[in-house]
Protein backbone atom coordinates (compact mmCIF):
# COMPACT_ATOMS: atom_id res chain seq x y z
CA UNK A 1 0.00 0.00 0.00
CA UNK A 2 2.85 2.61 0.74
CA UNK A 3 4.53 1.90 -2.51
CA UNK A 4 1.36 3.00 -4.33
CA UNK A 5 0.62 5.84 -2.42
CA UNK A 6 4.42 7.07 -2.80
CA UNK A 7 3.49 6.39 -6.88
CA UNK A 8 0.81 8.52 -6.53
CA UNK A 9 1.73 10.98 -4.38
CA UNK A 10 5.01 11.57 -6.56
CA UNK A 11 2.44 12.02 -9.15
CA UNK A 12 0.36 14.66 -7.71
CA UNK A 13 3.51 16.49 -7.11
CA UNK A 14 4.08 16.91 -10.88
CA UNK A 15 1.01 19.29 -10.52
CA UNK A 16 -0.18 22.34 -9.03
CA UNK A 17 -2.56 20.26 -6.19
CA UNK A 18 -1.92 22.53 -3.38
CA UNK A 19 -4.90 24.82 -4.06
CA UNK A 20 -6.65 26.61 -1.37
CA UNK A 21 -10.63 27.19 -2.19
CA UNK A 22 -10.73 30.69 -1.06
CA UNK A 23 -7.81 31.16 -4.06
CA UNK A 24 -9.77 28.93 -6.35
CA UNK A 25 -12.85 30.81 -5.58
CA UNK A 26 -11.39 34.42 -6.10
CA UNK A 27 -9.43 33.31 -9.20
CA UNK A 28 -12.69 31.79 -10.88
CA UNK A 29 -14.81 35.19 -9.96
CA UNK A 30 -12.52 37.58 -11.82
CA UNK A 31 -12.30 35.51 -15.08
CA UNK A 32 -16.30 35.51 -15.09
CA UNK A 33 -16.20 39.32 -14.21
CA UNK A 34 -13.85 39.95 -16.75
CA UNK A 35 -15.10 38.07 -19.52
CA UNK A 36 -18.34 37.27 -19.28
CA UNK A 37 -20.11 39.46 -21.33
CA UNK A 38 -18.25 39.04 -24.27
CA UNK A 39 -19.07 35.55 -24.52
CA UNK A 40 -23.07 36.25 -23.67
CA UNK A 41 -24.18 35.92 -27.16
CA UNK A 42 -26.37 34.21 -29.65
CA UNK A 43 -23.06 32.48 -31.59
CA UNK A 44 -21.95 31.43 -27.97
CA UNK A 45 -25.08 29.97 -27.09
CA UNK A 46 -25.61 28.33 -30.67
CA UNK A 47 -21.77 26.73 -30.06
CA UNK A 48 -23.11 25.53 -26.24
CA UNK A 49 -25.92 23.87 -27.64
CA UNK A 50 -23.99 21.84 -29.71
CA UNK A 51 -22.13 20.74 -26.82
CA UNK A 52 -24.52 19.12 -25.24
CA UNK A 53 -25.24 15.58 -24.31
CA UNK A 54 -29.06 14.90 -23.86
CA UNK A 55 -29.88 13.32 -21.08
CA UNK A 56 -32.53 11.78 -19.69
CA UNK A 57 -31.58 9.76 -16.59
CA UNK A 58 -34.46 9.11 -14.26
CA UNK A 59 -36.43 6.00 -12.83
CA UNK A 60 -39.49 6.13 -15.03
CA UNK A 61 -37.71 6.61 -18.19
CA UNK A 62 -39.58 4.62 -20.82
CA UNK A 63 -38.88 3.43 -24.25
CA UNK A 64 -41.52 5.80 -25.31
CA UNK A 65 -39.78 8.30 -24.17
CA UNK A 66 -36.12 7.61 -24.92
CA UNK A 67 -37.61 7.03 -28.30
CA UNK A 68 -39.33 10.57 -28.64
CA UNK A 69 -35.99 12.11 -27.59
CA UNK A 70 -34.35 10.64 -30.16
CA UNK A 71 -36.84 11.38 -32.80
CA UNK A 72 -36.44 15.25 -31.64
CA UNK A 73 -33.07 15.16 -32.72
CA UNK A 74 -33.26 13.30 -35.84
CA UNK A 75 -35.74 16.42 -37.14
CA UNK A 76 -33.73 18.93 -35.18
CA UNK A 77 -32.12 20.36 -38.19
CA UNK A 78 -35.48 20.57 -40.23
CA UNK A 79 -36.84 22.44 -37.31
CA UNK A 80 -34.06 24.52 -36.34
CA UNK A 81 -31.74 24.45 -39.70
CA UNK A 82 -29.51 27.52 -38.91
CA UNK A 83 -28.95 25.69 -35.53
CA UNK A 84 -26.14 23.43 -35.04
CA UNK A 85 -27.36 19.61 -33.47
CA UNK A 86 -26.69 18.69 -29.60
CA UNK A 87 -23.50 16.37 -29.21
CA UNK A 88 -24.88 13.13 -28.27
CA UNK A 89 -27.97 11.63 -26.52
CA UNK A 90 -27.05 10.25 -22.91
CA UNK A 91 -29.22 7.53 -20.98
CA UNK A 92 -28.71 4.47 -18.53
CA UNK A 93 -27.64 1.29 -20.14
CA UNK A 94 -30.90 -0.36 -21.16
CA UNK A 95 -32.05 2.62 -23.25
CA UNK A 96 -29.00 2.24 -25.15
CA UNK A 97 -30.29 0.17 -28.05
CA UNK A 98 -33.24 2.21 -27.81
CA UNK A 99 -31.51 5.46 -29.25
CA UNK A 100 -29.35 2.84 -31.90
CA UNK A 101 -32.66 1.90 -33.47
CA UNK A 102 -33.63 5.28 -33.50
CA UNK A 103 -31.40 7.86 -33.81
CA UNK A 104 -30.69 8.47 -37.99
CA UNK A 105 -28.36 11.42 -37.46
CA UNK A 106 -24.88 11.80 -37.03
CA UNK A 107 -24.88 12.12 -32.84
CA UNK A 108 -23.02 10.40 -30.58
CA UNK A 109 -25.17 7.83 -27.93
CA UNK A 110 -23.45 8.16 -24.37
CA UNK A 111 -24.32 5.29 -21.96
CA UNK A 112 -23.42 6.18 -18.10
CA UNK A 113 -22.29 2.99 -16.40
CA UNK A 114 -20.13 1.33 -13.62
CA UNK A 115 -22.93 1.22 -10.87
CA UNK A 116 -23.90 4.93 -11.80
CA UNK A 117 -24.37 7.35 -9.93
CA UNK A 118 -22.81 5.72 -6.81
CA UNK A 119 -20.43 3.50 -8.07
CA UNK A 120 -20.79 0.90 -4.96
CA UNK A 121 -20.94 -2.41 -6.62
CA UNK A 122 -18.57 -4.73 -7.86
CA UNK A 123 -15.68 -4.11 -10.49
CA UNK A 124 -16.66 -7.31 -12.27
CA UNK A 125 -20.30 -6.16 -12.80
CA UNK A 126 -18.65 -2.33 -13.70
CA UNK A 127 -17.09 -3.75 -16.56
CA UNK A 128 -19.28 -6.57 -17.97
CA UNK A 129 -21.85 -3.50 -17.73
CA UNK A 130 -19.79 -1.31 -19.48
CA UNK A 131 -18.87 -3.88 -22.28
CA UNK A 132 -22.57 -4.50 -22.78
CA UNK A 133 -23.05 -1.11 -23.35
CA UNK A 134 -20.74 -0.80 -26.23
CA UNK A 135 -21.22 -4.37 -27.59
CA UNK A 136 -25.01 -2.57 -27.50
CA UNK A 137 -24.01 0.61 -29.53
CA UNK A 138 -22.59 3.40 -27.11
CA UNK A 139 -20.23 4.89 -28.74
CA UNK A 140 -19.19 7.11 -25.14
CA UNK A 141 -19.53 6.22 -22.02
CA UNK A 142 -19.74 7.77 -18.57
CA UNK A 143 -18.66 5.77 -15.46
CA UNK A 144 -18.14 7.35 -11.89
CA UNK A 145 -14.64 6.99 -9.80
CA UNK A 146 -15.44 4.79 -6.54
CA UNK A 147 -15.62 7.96 -4.35
CA UNK A 148 -14.95 6.42 -0.89
CA UNK A 149 -11.70 4.70 -2.18
CA UNK A 150 -10.49 8.06 -3.49
CA UNK A 151 -11.51 9.84 0.01
CA UNK A 152 -9.75 7.08 1.84
CA UNK A 153 -6.54 8.03 -0.06
CA UNK A 154 -6.89 4.18 -1.60
CA UNK A 155 -5.81 5.59 -5.22
CA UNK A 156 -4.62 2.42 -6.31
CA UNK A 157 -7.85 0.65 -6.66
CA UNK A 158 -9.55 3.75 -8.06
CA UNK A 159 -6.68 4.19 -11.02
CA UNK A 160 -6.94 -0.03 -11.38
CA UNK A 161 -10.98 0.11 -11.56
CA UNK A 162 -10.19 3.19 -14.56
CA UNK A 163 -8.10 0.91 -16.26
CA UNK A 164 -10.06 -1.59 -16.16
CA UNK A 165 -12.88 0.26 -17.65
CA UNK A 166 -10.81 2.30 -20.26
CA UNK A 167 -10.13 -1.81 -21.58
CA UNK A 168 -14.09 -2.37 -21.59
CA UNK A 169 -14.91 0.92 -23.18
CA UNK A 170 -12.81 0.01 -26.43
CA UNK A 171 -12.86 2.58 -29.19
CA UNK A 172 -16.02 4.63 -27.47
CA UNK A 173 -15.04 7.69 -25.42
CA UNK A 174 -14.49 7.12 -21.64
CA UNK A 175 -15.78 10.05 -19.90
CA UNK A 176 -14.70 9.93 -15.95
CA UNK A 177 -17.17 11.78 -13.50
CA UNK A 178 -15.36 13.08 -10.16
CA UNK A 179 -18.44 13.69 -8.54
CA UNK A 180 -16.79 17.12 -7.12
CA UNK A 181 -19.60 17.98 -4.81
CA UNK A 182 -18.10 15.08 -2.89
CA UNK A 183 -14.80 15.68 -2.65
CA UNK A 184 -14.83 17.92 -0.11
CA UNK A 185 -12.17 20.30 -1.39
CA UNK A 186 -9.95 21.74 -4.46
CA UNK A 187 -7.33 19.78 -3.97
CA UNK A 188 -9.13 16.74 -4.17
CA UNK A 189 -10.80 17.81 -7.18
CA UNK A 190 -7.17 18.71 -8.47
CA UNK A 191 -5.83 15.22 -6.93
CA UNK A 192 -9.01 13.33 -8.82
CA UNK A 193 -8.32 15.15 -12.56
CA UNK A 194 -4.67 14.01 -12.71
CA UNK A 195 -5.76 9.97 -11.49
CA UNK A 196 -8.17 9.95 -14.21
CA UNK A 197 -6.51 11.63 -16.82
CA UNK A 198 -3.58 9.11 -15.51
CA UNK A 199 -5.69 6.15 -16.16
CA UNK A 200 -7.08 7.23 -19.63
CA UNK A 201 -9.85 9.45 -19.69
CA UNK A 202 -11.01 10.59 -22.73
CA UNK A 203 -12.96 13.37 -20.99
CA UNK A 204 -12.82 14.28 -17.55
CA UNK A 205 -16.36 15.38 -16.09
CA UNK A 206 -17.81 16.58 -12.66
CA UNK A 207 -20.74 15.54 -11.87
CA UNK A 208 -23.67 12.65 -12.01
CA UNK A 209 -26.18 15.25 -11.30
CA UNK A 210 -27.38 13.18 -8.39
CA UNK A 211 -25.64 14.78 -5.61
CA UNK A 212 -26.57 18.25 -3.98
CA UNK A 213 -23.57 20.13 -5.11
CA UNK A 214 -23.13 19.42 -8.75
CA UNK A 215 -21.36 21.47 -11.45
CA UNK A 216 -19.78 24.89 -9.64
CA UNK A 217 -17.99 27.24 -12.20
CA UNK A 218 -15.02 26.51 -9.05
CA UNK A 219 -14.87 23.02 -10.52
CA UNK A 220 -14.48 24.02 -13.45
CA UNK A 221 -11.38 26.23 -12.93
CA UNK A 222 -9.96 23.29 -11.33
CA UNK A 223 -10.61 21.01 -13.73
CA UNK A 224 -9.61 23.04 -16.87
CA UNK A 225 -6.58 24.15 -15.24
CA UNK A 226 -5.81 19.80 -14.66
CA UNK A 227 -6.42 19.82 -18.35
CA UNK A 228 -3.76 22.28 -19.33
CA UNK A 229 -1.10 21.37 -17.13
CA UNK A 230 -1.99 17.35 -18.40
CA UNK A 231 -1.72 18.46 -21.75
CA UNK A 232 1.58 20.92 -21.25
CA UNK A 233 2.83 18.05 -19.46
CA UNK A 234 2.15 15.38 -21.94
CA UNK A 235 0.69 16.30 -24.87
CA UNK A 236 -2.26 14.38 -24.43
CA UNK A 237 -5.78 16.33 -25.22
CA UNK A 238 -8.40 15.69 -22.40
CA UNK A 239 -12.33 16.99 -22.61
CA UNK A 240 -14.40 18.49 -20.91
CA UNK A 241 -17.67 18.21 -19.56
CA UNK A 242 -19.71 20.37 -16.84
CA UNK A 243 -22.44 18.03 -16.00
CA UNK A 244 -25.86 18.51 -13.45
CA UNK A 245 -26.91 22.15 -12.36
CA UNK A 246 -26.06 23.41 -15.75
CA UNK A 247 -29.20 24.36 -16.35
CA UNK A 248 -29.46 28.18 -17.39
CA UNK A 249 -28.00 30.10 -20.43
CA UNK A 250 -26.24 32.51 -17.91
CA UNK A 251 -25.01 29.14 -16.68
CA UNK A 252 -23.56 27.64 -19.95
CA UNK A 253 -21.83 31.24 -20.90
CA UNK A 254 -19.96 30.69 -17.46
CA UNK A 255 -18.57 27.73 -17.86
CA UNK A 256 -17.89 28.29 -21.22
CA UNK A 257 -16.09 31.47 -20.12
CA UNK A 258 -13.77 29.54 -18.07
CA UNK A 259 -13.14 26.34 -20.79
CA UNK A 260 -12.51 29.25 -23.01
CA UNK A 261 -10.03 31.38 -20.74
CA UNK A 262 -8.14 28.48 -19.34
CA UNK A 263 -7.26 26.48 -21.92
CA UNK A 264 -8.18 28.55 -25.18
CA UNK A 265 -10.35 28.52 -28.78
CA UNK A 266 -8.88 24.76 -29.57
CA UNK A 267 -11.23 23.35 -26.68
CA UNK A 268 -14.29 25.24 -28.01
CA UNK A 269 -15.77 22.56 -29.99
CA UNK A 270 -18.17 19.20 -28.93
CA UNK A 271 -14.72 17.07 -29.41
CA UNK A 272 -13.38 18.75 -26.34
CA UNK A 273 -15.99 20.30 -24.35
CA UNK A 274 -19.58 18.77 -23.89
CA UNK A 275 -22.32 20.35 -21.08
CA UNK A 276 -24.48 17.26 -19.35
CA UNK A 277 -27.98 18.62 -19.34
CA UNK A 278 -31.51 17.96 -19.63
CA UNK A 279 -32.84 21.57 -19.19
CA UNK A 280 -29.98 23.28 -20.74
CA UNK A 281 -31.26 22.69 -24.56
CA UNK A 282 -34.53 24.18 -24.32
CA UNK A 283 -32.89 27.46 -22.48
CA UNK A 284 -30.57 28.10 -24.64
CA UNK A 285 -33.00 27.64 -27.94
CA UNK A 286 -35.18 30.23 -26.04
CA UNK A 287 -31.96 32.67 -25.74
CA UNK A 288 -31.49 32.05 -29.01
CA UNK A 289 -35.00 32.17 -30.72
CA UNK A 290 -35.52 35.34 -28.84
CA UNK A 291 -38.74 33.48 -27.44
CA UNK A 292 -39.85 30.51 -25.27
CA UNK A 293 -39.21 27.33 -26.95
CA UNK A 294 -39.84 23.80 -25.61
CA UNK A 295 -38.71 21.57 -28.16
CA UNK A 296 -36.98 18.60 -26.21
Amino acid sequence: MNNSMNKFEELFAQYNCALTDEAVKEATAKIVNEHFAENDNVEVYKQCLNQIDLTTLSGDDTVGKVAAMAQHVNEFATAFPSIPNVAAICVYPSMVPVVKKNLTVPVGIASVSAGFPASQTYIEIKVAETAMAVMEGATEIDVVISIGKFLEGDYQTVYDELCELRAASRGAHLKVILETGLLGSAENIKKASILAMSAGADFIKTSTGKTTVSATPEATYIMCGAIKEWYEKTGTVVGYKPAGGVSTTHDAVVHYTLVKEILGEAWLNNQRFRFGASRLANKLLSSIEGKEVVYF
